[in-house]
């Protein structure tokens, strides 16, 4: 794929960009293992001073930042607002807690072991290869550079193809808030290099976001040069509504999780699992705030669906709904392509899917609904189980006996009840299965990439 930039609204080219040749990324990498040496020797308060200020600056810069996703990416103006703001709560949530975090941990009873002292320390790693995908261009590489940065660590971002403004963004943004040169440092390139990264020393670990096949090819690499990894992969998370739910709020909150960034989120709400003894009066509700749905000009503000990302990831979109609709599943509203430029696609719900149908197993990355009707627990238990992807989940339900059977019972990195997943700072993200290992956010997600260090003093 060619770095550029492509409007999905009118799938005009905006602009090229030329890939960085191999002297240009052994420099990038060079200036990252230098500056995790200086950054070594920071302490916390200093990165804190500059991780706020790194906030500050997106902050004051949200309207143009804003502007540059709707037009990479496609997402809703209002939406992209939000998302440069995430990110600027999530730095400021590490640079308040990095040093809680990350502080010795005395380990129980030295005394058992021959010791006067003994405690854990945390320590960086060193350059992390940073591997990221287009849906958000700018919070899902804040999701590691904030935690990452604050460690001590440092990174060398490879983000994907279609998104250059970010990425080149990015690449600047943490020197201008006083990091030292290269902190956190972009390479514009393919996938070709990537195996070359993992072999070089001076690369300790990679996160990557992004498909399973290329976190399988990632995950591979780095296993054969015994390297540190997290994987955030695909998701096709169960949406349960149980006898108790309160409709009117499950089904208003089913179609943001829908539809939220134009569909096209990992951990989202895809498959809505729900009780035959409500399922009438769930589905015709449902359809109803779909089908009501605004779709147009991601730059106008009354939009609620833009167009999806890339012309390949509509098509595929549209094969899976086909696939479906040819094996006998019903489309209860949408299922077309609008004759509108870009890439767009409606805004669709399916039900009546059977084993077979590619919808089933497959990953719907747009604004594709999959309706299940099931006759108890068990049963919901099962068909949200059945994919084999374990990202996250939602239960809709009043009763407390559902509510513990499945937070029990579900194979997923999350259960939110009565709420839509999402991810927050404070709450450690990510999956299970085909979904990947590892965690980001939280506690957990500024450990990832340390050393933990045993300390034992006689």
């Amino acid at each position: 794929m060619a770095i550029a930039v492509v409007n999905p609204a009118t799938g005009e080219t905006v602009e090229e960009f030329t890939e960085h040749n191999a002297q240009e990324v052994e420099e990038r990498v060079a200036k990252a293992q230098a500056a995790f040496e200086a950054l070594h020797e920071t302490t916390y308060a200093e990165r804190a001073q500059w991780m706020k200020k790194a906030a500050d600056i997106m902050e004051s810069e949200v309207d143009e930042l804003a502007k540059m996703l709707v037009i990479e990416m496609g997402k809703p103006i209002a939406q992209a607002e939000a998302e440069v703001l995430k990110c600027a709560k999530n730095m400021r949530f590490y640079a308040d807690n990095a040093e809680k975090f990350l502080a010795d941990e005395p380990l129980d009873d030295p005394s058992v072991v021959n010791a006067s002292q003994a405690y854990l320390r945390y320590q960086p790693l060193g350059v992390v290869l940073v591997i990221m995908p287009w849906n958000y261009p700018l919070w899902q590489v804040i999701r590691f550079a904030a935690p990452g940065l604050m460690a001590g660590n440092t990174g060398v971002l490879k983000h994907a193809s279609n998104v250059p403004h970010s990425a080149i963004y990015l690449d600047t943004l943490f020197t201008r808030a006083g990091f030292p040169e290269g902190s956190f440092t972009t390479i514009l390139t393919g996938s070709g290099p990537i195996a070359g990264l993992m072999e070089d020393r001076r690369i300790k670990a990679v996160t990557l976001t992004g498909s399973e096949p290329a976190g399988r090819a990632v995950a591979g690499q780095a296993g054969a040069q015994i390297k540190p990894a997290v994987m955030e992969l695909g998701g096709s998370d169960a949406f349960i509504v149980m006898p108790s739910a309160d409709l009117e709020q499950a089904t208003t909150t089913a179609v943001t999780a829908r539809i939220n960034n134009n569909g096209q989120s990992c951990i989202a709400g895809k498959r809505f699992i729900v009780h035959e003894d409500i399922y009438d009066e769930f589905v015709e509700k449902f359809v109803a705030k779909m089908s009501a749905l605004v779709v147009g000009d991601p730059m106008d503000p009354a939009t609620q669906v833009g167009p999806l990302a890339t012309e390949r990831g509509r098509d595929e979109l549209a094969e899976l709904v086909d696939d479906a609709r040819d094996k006998g599943a019903r489309i209860l509203t949408g299922g077309n392509t609008p004759d509108m430029a870009g890439w767009f696609y409606e805004p669709t719900i399916v039900d009546g899917l059977k084993p077979g149908m590619r919808l089933v197993m497959e990953e719907a990355f747009g604004p594709i609904a999959s309706v299940y009707k099931v006759s108890s627990r068990e049963e919901a238990a099962e068909v949200a189980n059945q994919t084999t992807f374990g990202l996250s989940s939602a239960l809709w339900s009043q009763d407390a006996g559902d509510e513990e059977f499945f937070i029990k019972n579900i194979e997923a990195g999350a259960v939110f009840v009565n709420g839509m997943t999402i991810s927050y700072p404070e709450l450690p993200f990510g999956g299970v299965k085909d979904s990947g290992f590892g965690r980001e956010l939280g506690a957990p997600g500024i450990r990832e990439f340390c050393n933990l260090k045993t300390v034992w003093k006689s």
